[in-house]
């Protein structure tokens, strides 16, 4: 099955130490989206970054930093999106948060998973 519609698209970029209540923050942003119903979120580590206060974030197997760029990529519709907003106003303390609109085509095997106009 194939459906098309308009979704949202958050990215949301921050360092690997960051932390939510003890957890690494990535983690408990996605624990959050899957709490939601969020329709995907993606969890990528990055090479070198930097973002807010321009402190350069990088991964590197030659120290025992633990720093790397995190982005994490959520996709859903824009209501849904708009309930995770202040979950993350909450969660995220330093970082940066790209926002767009996007078309999505969906491909499953599954008919009615979640059916957008």
């Amino acid at each position: 099955m194939k459906e098309q519609f308009q979704a949202r698209m958050l990215r949301i970029h921050f360092g690997e130490d960051d932390k939510w209540q003890g957890k690494p923050l990535h983690e408990a942003i996605f624990a959050k989206c899957r709490e939601l119903g969020i329709a995907g979120a993606t969890i990528y580590r990055g090479i070198e970054g930097y973002g807010t206060s321009t402190r350069i974030h990088h991964a590197s197997h030659w120290t025992l930093s633990k720093d790397a760029p995190i982005m994490v990529s959520i996709i859903d519709t824009e209501e849904q999106i708009a309930k995770l907003i202040p979950h993350l106003d909450a969660m995220v303390e330093e970082g940066l948060i790209a926002m767009s609109r996007v078309e999505v085509i969906r491909y499953s095997h599954q008919e009615g998973i979640r059916s957008q106009g």
